[in-house]
């Protein structure tokens, strides 16, 4: 019996990655559950398991008291001395009662509970794994569909793509690989369930992060992302050293990096925009590609008005309004965009309190990728 205990534990430790102190704690348990079933007993008691000869002792536990008003939990003074005279008020007193035939009772017992914990143990292990994972991006294999959610296996563990956090453009098939961002975490009476997103603005940040070294390594940062999955997204970056380009770091020559990034977005058009702290600059550089003639603040009420050439107005509008609300969102400022002939009618432009910005089409390389530009 003893070897063969020892053999199961150092097995199921070495391939499920379980203590053998928690594997024994559970057989413990199991014991203790097979006595009280098995034997109509309710008292308390401890099971001792000695690995060395294989045996299996039950004990009685009974607290000394003055009174006993239950004997199957109490032992008073005199009895506990008459045991061992230096038993003394408050302490416990301990007698075997091991059964006959416990052993092949509490065998049969012990393998079911130590099965049930052996899985929670193992439940608890994949919790941990992937708690510490949350908002990061793993690779998955779609498993299966239903009609609302996608089933994505991780390895250890099944994690759902719900309806509302996949991509509108995408197809899932099963035996597809996705990279997929985690979430949430919950433990649940069936273990742990991953919840998972392709459309969350996360996403985006860590395949730059994987893509972009100067993003790992800290030397460029992305301030902040605004996306409409499947469609287009913004995302502002700002170098924390004045030699580095950060948007030619995030695109990457001749747009490799931020292709990677396209590519596995199912064409995702991204615009890589730099950050400012002046946000006369900032929403002129979020509204790209177009170009912004003048940009005036309003500081209380957090709102710009743009001027923009008369031709780049649906360029700056973008297709339903989608590249405006993106830089808003981009910006955390309100934008209204006006055409330089209505802006002049109602005296807005040129203004002499407000500075005019001129802000040139971009002369590198992002002209020839067509992710940066919108129809008119």
């Amino acid at each position: 019996m003893s070897s063969e205990l020892l053999d199961a534990l150092t097995a199921l430790e070495k391939q499920k990655g379980i203590s053998r102190d928690v594997l024994m704690e559970a057989i413990e348990a199991a014991l203790v559950t097979a006595y009280k079933r098995n034997f109509n007993q309710a008292q308390n008691v401890r099971v001792d398991i000695n690995l060395a000869n294989g045996s299996m002792l039950v004990y009685s536990r009974k607290d000394v008291v003055e009174e006993v008003s239950d004997s199957r939990l109490e032992i008073s003074l005199e009895d506990a001395q008459a045991i061992n005279p230096h038993y003394a008020l408050g302490d416990v007193v301990e007698e075997e009662v091991t059964p006959r035939n416990f052993g092949r009772i509490a065998a049969q017992t012990a393998k079911q509970v130590v099965t049930q914990r052996v899985r929670e143990a193992e439940r608890g292990l994949i919790y941990e794994e992937y708690v510490d994972r949350e908002d990061d991006i793993v690779n998955g294999i779609v498993e299966r569909l239903d009609a609302r959610n996608i089933y994505v296996g991780l390895g250890k563990v099944e994690a759902v793509l719900p309806v509302n956090e996949q991509i509108p453009t995408e197809t899932y098939r099963p035996h597809d690989r996705i990279k997929v961002y985690i979430t949430k975490v919950e433990r649940t009476t069936r273990g742990p369930q991953v919840f998972v997103s392709r459309t969350h603005p996360g996403l985006l940040r860590r395949l730059f992060e994987m893509e972009v070294p100067e993003i790992f390594e800290g030397i460029v940062e992305i301030k902040s992302i605004a996306r409409e999955a499947g469609d287009r997204s913004k995302i502002s970056v700002f170098a924390h050293n004045d030699e580095i380009d950060p948007v030619g770091s995030c695109v990457g020559a001749k747009g490799a990096r931020v292709q990677t990034i396209v590519n596995e977005l199912s064409g995702e058009k991204i615009d890589i925009v730099e950050w400012s702290e002046d946000p006369v600059v900032f929403v002129a550089n979020a509204l790209s590609p177009s170009k912004v003639l003048d940009v005036q603040v309003n500081e209380e009420e957090k709102s710009t008005t743009v001027v923009v050439p008369d031709y780049q107005l649906s360029l700056a509008i973008g297709k339903r309004g989608q590249n405006a609300r993106l830089a808003a969102k981009l910006t955390g400022w309100k934008i209204d965009i006006k055409s330089e002939t209505d802006a002049r009618e109602i005296g807005i432009y040129p203004n002499e309190n407000s500075p005019q910005l001129i802000v040139e089409e971009l002369e590198n390389d992002m002209d020839d990728f067509d992710f940066y530009k919108d129809e008119e």
